[in-house]
């Protein structure tokens, strides 16, 4: 059976998870990314896996949510070729036993060919966009990979450290009270490294690392990857348990991921995961646009009394 990724060389292995790394993959060979199986994925996906929006500012949070309706698979391809839409499929690893092999695959060949890599938990989601479509500024909390399968984009990553990424914008994500909101200054792109990425290439990057995308003037078909280590579980828990401190009058001051406070974090994360009050607080979708490919982006405006979280 073909290899999903080519060999790492020694530098590469030795810097995953630490600096940004491009790999070359054999994705593009693979018939689970053809329009017909993608429509399929999109009609049988549960509307908790099926995320759309059309782009909007630079908070994604306020990008207008879009309802499939009763939009085929086919015409909600189309939408997204002809509009300016962002489809993602969430988890498809979770409910698709095809991808459910595709990530056993690739995560078994991440763990053999990275030394010490103990992956505990991880997912792979498809990403459909639109020709010239953007995606703004901001971080994402697990550990993340980026792999081209259709199509042109340039992804840029910047600094994981202050000023580009601020310890309270962190927390919040992580917490979901946001929708991975990261602030920037057009001078972040002095620093910042652009990576256009072909078929066939990926892009893993250091832990929480911002970035934006740009997509080139065709449709983009991504396979994303995430994932948890134990090293990444503990970061999450010091973020989470820090953003709880801070969002309740507290000035949490310690970053350390051992000793009695760090656990005291784990314990009051869990707690307040556990008593729903996320799901009260945190960012909540509703879809007051429809997919329609006749629409000059994809998607119609709902009349205010059909507004309501997709698929209800």
């Amino acid at each position: 059976m073909q290899s999903i990724i080519a060999p790492l060389g020694q530098h590469e292995r030795e810097l995953w998870g630490h600096q940004t790394i491009k790999l070359q993959h054999s994705l593009a060979s693979l018939d689970l990314f053809s329009d017909g199986y993608l429509a399929k994925m999109i009609e049988t996906a549960a509307p908790k896996n099926i995320a759309i929006h059309a782009e909007g500012g630079a908070d994604p949070s306020t990008w207008p949510s879009v309802a499939r309706g009763s939009a085929s698979g086919e015409q909600v391809l189309d939408a997204v070729r002809g509009g300016m839409l962002w489809l993602n499929l969430v988890g498809i690893s979770e409910w698709d036993s095809r991808f459910a092999e595709l990530a056993d695959r690739i995560f078994a060949e991440f763990e053999q060919q990275v030394p010490g890599l103990n992956v505990v938990k991880r997912k792979v989601g498809v990403l459909i966009s639109s020709p010239k479509a953007t995606v703004h500024y901001h971080v994402d909390v697990p550990g993340q990979a980026i792999w081209q399968v259709r199509g042109r984009k340039r992804f840029i990553i910047y600094p994981s450290t202050h000023p580009f990424l601020k310890r309270t914008e962190l927390e919040a994500a992580v917490r979901s009270a946001t929708y991975g909101v990261a602030s920037y200054q057009p001078w972040y792109d002095d620093y910042g490294v652009a990576h256009d990425l072909e078929p066939g290439e990926a892009l893993h990057w250091q832990l929480n690392g911002p970035h934006r995308i740009e997509n080139f003037d065709e449709l983009s078909v991504s396979l994303t990857t995430e994932h948890w280590t134990p090293e990444i579980r503990r970061t999450y828990a010091l973020n989470y348990g820090n953003g709880l401190l801070r969002h309740y009058g507290w000035a949490p001051r310690s970053t350390a991921t051992s000793g009695a406070a760090f656990w005291a974090k784990v314990g009051l994360t869990a707690a307040y995961r556990k008593s729903g009050l996320q799901n009260k607080h945190g960012y909540q979708r509703i879809a007051r646009h429809v997919v329609d490919p006749a629409a000059p982006f994809g998607a119609r405006p709902l009349p205010e009394s059909e507004w309501a979280p997709p698929g209800s």
